[in-house]
């Protein structure tokens, strides 16, 4: 009896080793599939976001860069009002800036006598164009009907040629004789200004002025190159 008490206890013993070995290996288990999940997991089921380049790709059979280059400006699409605007200022600069010679048709010319230096005149020579024009060398000037041409002093030549914009004014100075009593003296009444072309000829219309009052002139006499300075006239 005694023997097969024990054999009864071992048996038992036997059983509860085997039970407790049981429930620590399914202990383990559980612990190990309650962990987070895989990385790679995690990554395939995040949603995936579109690149730029996918969103503003032009569709199958559209022309290269017709999604991706969007319309500047008031020009896109056509502005028909601004080009005509456009054109009209063109044609207005283009008017102002047309360049032609000083002569009779497009200007005006004075003469007055000045008190310094003595014995001399002022020419004023005045644009009345709507564009520019150029005072070429200097008047070709005849004391009413003087066969010869009064000289032109040629130290008095500028750098460049007097250009006149509408409503400006070139100037010449008429130095009317030389030192007194060295020359007979001429008394005039009327002046005729020739205007000089670009070859240095001039043209056949003069433009025919009064002259002040006593205006006496000699051989010795001189006129300037038209000057864009009235004090230049005047300093010979």
């Amino acid at each position: 009896m005694r023997t097969n008490r024990i054999r009864t206890t071992a048996l038992a013993a036997t059983a509860l080793v085997a039970a407790l070995s049981l429930t620590a290996c399914g202990g383990n288990e559980g612990t190990k599939s309650a962990g987070p999940a895989p990385a790679a997991t995690t990554e395939s089921t995040a949603p995936q976001t579109p690149q730029a380049s996918e969103t503003t790709a032009p569709p199958a059979g559209a022309p290269a860069g017709t999604a991706s280059t969007p319309a500047q400006g008031k020009h896109a699409g056509g502005n028909g009002g601004k080009g005509t605007h456009s054109g009209t200022e063109t044609a207005a600069q283009a008017s102002s800036t047309a360049r032609t010679t000083c002569t009779t048709a497009n200007t005006t010319v004075t003469v007055t006598k000045v008190t310094r230096p003595i014995n001399h005149l002022l020419l004023t020579l005045k644009n009345t164009g709507s564009g520019l024009c150029d005072a070429y060398y200097a008047p070709h000037l005849g004391f009413d009907g003087a066969q010869s041409v009064f000289p032109i002093l040629e130290d008095s030549k500028p750098q460049a040629v007097v250009t006149l914009a509408p409503g400006e004014q070139a100037y010449a100075g008429i130095g009317l004789s030389g030192e007194p009593g060295q020359d007979k003296l001429y008394k005039s009444k009327n002046l005729s200004v020739f205007f000089a072309k670009k070859n240095g000829s001039t043209y056949d219309t003069p433009a025919k002025l009064k002259l002040p009052a006593e205006t006496y002139w000699d051989d010795n006499g001189f006129v300037t190159y038209w000057q864009s300075d009235r004090a230049n006239a005047l300093m010979y």
